[in-house]
């Protein structure tokens, strides 16, 4: 959810700002994800259940920690890491392998009139 706060007005803006302000709030007075889980697990085996009996088994395979964004081997798709396709001519550190969205600088080429494969890597 990406928002451009350059074209928002200002009560548009300002009503952001405290929409923001509300979830902060909210989020600062959760528990930590994996304080809740124990206690979740605790309830149920001081029941005679396990989460899996009393959620599915999807319940006992859920991650124990939280998200960091990064994807790891275990949770992609591919198994491996995809060697680049594309590069930038400007800046050889930008990359692409042609999977997913194209990066903002082939897609400003792009615009410009030249082609995706003018940016092929030779091998």
């Amino acid at each position: 959810m990406a928002i451009d706060i350059q074209t928002l007005s200002t009560k548009e803006l300002s009503d952001l700002i405290s929409q923001a302000n509300r979830r902060k709030k909210i989020l600062a007075k959760r528990k930590p994800i994996a304080t809740v889980r124990r206690q979740v697990e605790k309830v149920a085996r001081d029941g005679g259940y396990t989460l899996a009996e009393l959620f599915g088994s999807s319940a006992e395979a859920a991650p124990r920690k939280r998200a960091t964004g990064k994807k790891t081997a275990a949770t992609k798709k591919s198994g491996g890491k995809v060697p680049p396709k594309y590069r930038n001519p400007a800046n050889a550190e930008e990359t692409w392998t042609g999977r997913g969205k194209q990066p903002r600088w082939l897609a400003a080429e792009v615009a410009n009139g030249r082609k995706v494969e003018d940016f092929l890597i030779q091998s």
